[in-house]
């Protein structure tokens, strides 16, 4: 089980810094379809932080080991907030990512929480967590 989650962290940490060197890159525009709203005056800086935040992270699940649960929650909660977007994707109706449909766009806000499963599992952080509330 071990080497289970070890090859599904590093395949979440090389699919984070793939999307964030696209969100530097040649997805772009895209990314700053899924900004909501409030944040559209910002879109390419809320997509580049956005970005440059998926290269660290990722990059941190790939070579960090001894931080492994600490970037596991980071990740989760980095999947918690932009979250946003996704649901601001589906309200507003905004075509990006072949999502151009309500339909494609609402199964798509169903694989968030699996994301935030993934980080936490893949990590060791559900588990550390729940290894300290029982001492």
């Amino acid at each position: 089980m071990r080497h289970l989650r070890n090859a599904s962290q590093l395949l979440l940490g090389a699919a984070l810094a793939y999307a964030g060197i696209g969100h530097l890159t040649t997805n772009r525009l895209e990314f700053q379809a899924q900004v909501p709203t409030l944040l559209k005056d910002y879109a390419d800086f809320v997509v580049l932080v956005s970005g440059a935040v998926e290269i660290l992270l990722g990059a941190g699940l790939l070579v960090l080991w001894k931080y492994r649960v600490q970037i596991g929650w980071l990740t989760a909660l980095f999947f918690i907030a932009i979250f946003w977007g996704n649901i601001s994707q589906y309200i507003n109706h905004t075509d990006a990512f072949g999502l151009n449909s309500d339909r494609a766009r609402a199964v798509r806000l169903l694989f968030q929480p699996l994301l935030v499963i993934w980080a936490l599992w893949s990590t060791g952080a559900w588990r550390s967590y729940r290894v300290r509330k029982a001492k």
